[in-house]
């Protein structure tokens, strides 16, 4: 990472600071996008602070990253410098290109952001050639919300599933869909296939074989375009993961704790038990105890 200063963490979008979980999620996405855009002219529609404009711009011929935010953009500019990498300031819902301007759009995490997500995928569509393509990601509401109880304050309108298709269908009559979720390994998956892969789940000792996992996706990503001849090969399942192992080290460091703890919470007690049983005898037997 290039040595220029941080930009501060606030919650509202992900910075390559953040580690273990959140770093997986984000950074897939981005090495995902980076396999397919390869010679291409791609804009990263809410860019934040750069750093997936960099890595995407690593294979593209040229990037151009855009976001809301005058700080993000002005940190961007400094800590991202590269021949074929732009950062400019705009909003994404009304984008500052003319028409047919990009080969692909790379938008992650900005959907659940804005009330105005028509509005979104109307200039998506408009800035792209006709054989561009999307790459669009969201967090499913039934899984990342719903079941946890969470409430992202910087989250505006999430989306179930069936309401993510249906947007994607007004504005792309082609798409296709996988879904995200952390394993140790940040998994992506095809949603409407799954050859040429095996899952295995062990259910209370019977062991059930699938094309797919067997738990819901928290995350949607989706490739769109104006047909399906335009859609970017991609593979039907990814998995991704750093060379340390971070999360996986971050889960023993935390059993490692548990287990300290557990030990020392044993010695503490079998020391309360012996301090009882000594106030429990008779004051002359405690005396002479001590003698």
């Amino acid at each position: 990472m290039p040595d220029k200063p941080e930009l501060e963490f606030t919650g509202e979008r992900f910075t390559p600071e953040c580690v273990r979980e959140i770093a997986y999620e984000h950074w897939h996405r981005y090495a995902w996008a980076a396999e397919v855009v390869v010679g291409k002219q791609v804009l990263d529609a809410a860019c934040g602070e750069g750093y997936g404009s960099r890595v995407l711009a690593a294979r593209a011929a040229e990037v151009c990253g855009l976001d809301v935010s005058d700080e993000a953009i002005t940190h961007a500019r400094q800590r991202y410098a590269a021949d074929n990498l732009s950062f400019e300031c705009g909003d994404a819902t009304e984008l500052p290109y003319p028409d047919d301007s990009f080969d692909a759009v790379v938008s992650f995490e900005t959907l659940e952001h804005l009330e105005a997500q028509d509005r979104l995928l109307s200039e998506f569509r408009r800035v792209l050639r006709s054989d561009g393509f999307l790459l669009i990601s969201s967090p499913d509401r039934k899984t990342y919300s719903d079941a946890t109880g969470y409430d992202n304050p910087f989250h505006v309108r999430e989306l179930y599933r069936d309401e993510f298709e249906a947007l994607l269908e007004r504005h792309f009559p082609a798409y296709r869909l996988w879904g995200q979720k952390l394993m140790f390994v940040s998994a992506l998956w095809r949603l409407d296939q799954g050859e040429d892969t095996q899952w295995l789940l062990d259910d209370d000792g019977r062991v059930d074989a699938r094309g797919q996992p067997a738990y819901p996706p928290l995350y949607f990503l989706a490739a769109a375009a104006a047909d399906e001849t335009r859609l970017p090969r991609l593979p039907a399942h990814s998995l991704y993961g750093d060379r340390d192992e971070s999360v996986y080290s971050h889960y023993n460091e935390e059993v490692a704790k548990h287990i300290r703890a557990g030990h020392l919470l044993a010695e503490r007690e079998a020391e309360i038990e012996r301090l009882k049983e000594q106030i429990a005898r008779p004051w002359w037997q405690r005396l002479f105890s001590r003698s």
